[in-house]
């Protein structure tokens, strides 16, 4: 099948200063808030124009979701920390992922969901965890609006894995994560359609990043850098 390179998004340049990317990221994403406008919505991994497009086969009325992205600041190399979740789940079943769910009545909006998800999921303590601020709200096929909340985590932390939920948790090098050098590009069919989309999976390891969690990282590379200007 052909590219269309007209709505594929930009690759990330290779970054050679692994430091300096938590602090990028604290820079641009300072005084953000969460942005729910559904034509403002993203696919995970797909430019906005693109995003637009695949609309109509997400629900009209989407439920409302949040996810931990955890940016661990270790001095020399900051890190994701990610799950993966554990195989008897009803929704994503397997896949790594980042900590979240479902924003409940009690919770006061995504960051709160988010951290309370954390806690309950891997034990993650709030105490360490500092919100640097959000990415656009994504469409994920199993009917969630999701609201990334990206988070700087102190070095230091233990976590206590629910079991139930989670299967694993590990974490990957930032740089490793935004070289294009370890993305391999897969054809996705959305289900029951025969429409397509190209999307980027990260294997790290045992583990293969892919779906929605790596196209949140897509996205949150674009709005960090490629939007900046900072490559």
């Amino acid at each position: 099948m052909a590219e269309d390179r007209s709505t594929r998004p930009p690759a990330p340049a290779a970054p050679d200063r692994p430091a300096p990317l938590l602090a990028q990221i604290e820079r641009r994403l300072a005084g953000s808030e969460p942005r729910h406008a559904l034509e403002e919505c993203l696919v995970p991994g797909q430019t906005i124009d693109r995003s637009r497009e695949l609309r109509r086969f997400f629900p009209a009325d989407p439920a409302a979701a949040a996810v931990l992205i955890p940016l661990v600041a270790h001095p020399r190399e900051p890190t994701v920390l990610l799950t993966r979740r554990a195989r008897e789940l009803r929704n994503h079943a397997g896949q790594v992922s980042f900590p979240g769910g479902r924003i409940e009545v009690q919770d006061e909006g995504p960051a709160e969901a988010a951290l309370r998800e954390a806690r309950e999921e891997i034990g993650l303590d709030a105490r360490f965890v500092s919100v640097i601020g959000f990415l656009p709200d994504h469409m994920v096929i199993s009917g969630f609006r999701v609201t990334p909340v990206v988070a700087r985590v102190a070095p230091g932390f233990a976590l206590r894995i629910d079991r139930e939920e989670v299967e694993d948790a590990f974490e990957v090098p930032l740089s490793f994560v935004f070289d294009p050098r370890n993305h391999r590009p897969r054809r996705h069919r959305f289900r029951g359609t025969d429409v397509e989309v190209e999307m980027v999976d990260i294997p790290y390891g045992e583990h293969n990043i892919w779906g929605a969690t790596s196209g949140m990282l897509m996205t949150l590379w674009r709005v960090c850098f490629a939007e900046s200007g900072d490559e």
